[in-house]
């Protein structure tokens, strides 16, 4: 079986398992103040529409992100299946209807992208993103994440997401994502993906993405 069945394969188990766990969670209702004071929380490190922001380091782009894995990654933080000390405090606190709330607030926001990648970058990420790197066995981006880099249910949007965030993460994934292998998420798809770009595709798929709306 090739890489691209593979990777259909799991795609559809996860996005199977996310509707699930979502359906079982329900959807109770959070106080209209707690919900706004966790808002206004947000908007510190990821900008006033959920843009994202730079600072001393890239805050990632939560606007139009697909809520299944807004609320995956929220609880892989919580759970401590993804690393990341600041985070962790922020998640852990947080109940399952404010996730629900939270993931479903940021999916209606639709900001400009931030952009600033170089633009000499684009084409060659375009072409990554659409065909991907078959003699390193990477896929096609679009094949989990859309011709749009919209995301669908688990699988992120990636459209308009800061290029250096994307970066960051891509050359630091086995560090951070996936830490509790008894419990695989879609970051078990990722690994071997962002293991063998090179850091210059890497740089080429973040700048073509940084631009989509």
């Amino acid at each position: 079986m090739s890489l691209q069945s593979l990777l259909l394969a799991a795609a559809f188990a996860i996005v199977v398992s996310a509707a699930v766990h979502a359906e079982d969670k329900g959807a109770a209702a959070v106080p209209k103040q707690e919900f706004e004071a966790k808002v206004a929380y947000c908007k510190t490190c990821h900008g006033v529409s959920g843009q994202g922001f730079r600072g001393a380091f890239p805050m990632p782009r939560l606007a139009g992100q697909q809520p299944e894995y807004l609320q995956n990654q929220l609880q892989a933080f919580i759970e401590r299946r993804r690393t990341n000390p600041v985070m962790f405090n922020v998640a852990h606190v947080l109940s399952p209807p404010m996730l629900t709330a939270l993931a479903t607030h940021f999916k209606d926001l639709n900001p400009k992208p931030l952009g600033g990648a170089p633009k000499e970058l684009v084409a060659a990420g375009k072409k990554i993103y659409e065909d991907g790197v078959p003699s390193a066995e990477v896929p096609p981006c679009a094949t989990c994440h859309g011709k749009e880099a919209k995301g669908a249910d688990a699988f992120p949007r990636l459209a308009g997401q800061l290029h250096d965030y994307l970066y960051r993460k891509l050359t630091n994934w086995e560090k951070e994502r996936g830490q509790d292998k008894a419990k695989p998420d879609n970051s078990a798809i990722m690994q071997p993906i962002a293991h063998n770009l090179t850091e210059a595709q890497v740089k080429a798929v973040a700048a073509y993405l940084s631009y989509l709306e």
